[in-house]
């Protein structure tokens, strides 16, 4: 019956509806640059949610693990095969999601009698130079957006914007105001998608912050340390500074306790 083009439409209405509902209570994600290089953060219960894809190229996801897992995996291949035929520098996050990734999930998103990936996607590309770091990311449904300095992926456009607001608002040079930056978006984001929960919109119906007393610092922190009864934060940086041709590394907890501010350093240990 899907023959029929407004059969077809309906049934791709049904599909976006049922994937809104499955991130909702997944951790966002937030990529920021900083002077030296890109910071990714979110949380998670035990699987990460942060990876290395090529040298300059570093990736974060909210969704299905396996799914994750499985375009992951895609755009690991793809890379290493353009770069052995090609050259390494041929190996771009614009190529690797225009021409790879992003017509994947598209597909897999627009067929109705086949399941979705159930999946967003940050892929963050640095640069040779401050100013030009490369945020791309991807929806459920095979979209795509480009953008210079931050990023984030939640559960809704909504939310996202709302943290993306924030984010506009900080003063974000040194690696230690990106992540107290970052950590503060993460709470905003999270934060808003526990309200939105509560309240039980319908699809499409978020409500978010914006019309909403602008929420402090120590709220957001409080909120956090709330978070960290049963999550963990996960952060990774693609740094300019580091030696050899791979820009990627995970910051541990106590190199991440060191930067926070002393009441999260605490739920951390």
């Amino acid at each position: 019956m899907y023959e029929e083009p407004y059969r077809w439409v309906e049934a791709v209405g049904n599909r976006r509806q049922y994937l809104d509902e499955q991130f909702k209570q997944g951790s966002p994600v937030v990529g920021v640059a900083y002077e030296t290089g890109i910071l990714l953060m979110t949380m998670n219960k035990g699987t990460p949610k942060l990876y290395e894809v090529y040298d300059r190229l570093g990736l974060g996801g909210m969704g299905h693990p396996a799914d994750l897992e499985k375009l992951r995996f895609n755009l690991l291949e793809m890379a290493h095969v353009e770069g052995f035929n090609r050259s390494p520098s041929d190996v771009t996050g614009g190529r690797l999601v225009k021409y790879g990734i992003a017509p994947v999930i598209k597909q897999a998103f627009e067929e109705v009698f086949k399941a979705p990936f159930i999946v967003k996607i940050l892929l963050v590309e640095l640069g040779q130079k401050s100013g030009k770091d490369s945020f791309l990311t991807i929806n459920y449904d095979g979209t795509f957006e480009e953008k210079s300095r931050y990023a984030v992926l939640a559960a809704s456009s909504a939310i996202e914007q709302e943290m993306t607001a924030y984010l506009k608002q900080q003063p974000i040079a040194s690696l230690e105001e990106a992540i107290g930056s970052a950590i503060r978006t993460l709470a905003l984001g999270d934060r808003a998608q526990r309200h939105a929960l509560e309240e039980g919109g319908e699809h499409g119906d978020v409500r978010t912050g914006s019309d909403q007393q602008p929420v402090d610092s120590e709220t957001l922190y409080a909120h956090m340390r709330q978070c960290l009864a049963d999550k963990t934060i996960e952060c990774a940086l693609l740094d300019r500074q580091m030696q050899g041709p791979t820009k990627y590394r995970t910051i541990s907890l106590d190199e991440l306790g060191k930067v926070l501010p002393g009441h999260l350093v605490t739920p951390l240990t």
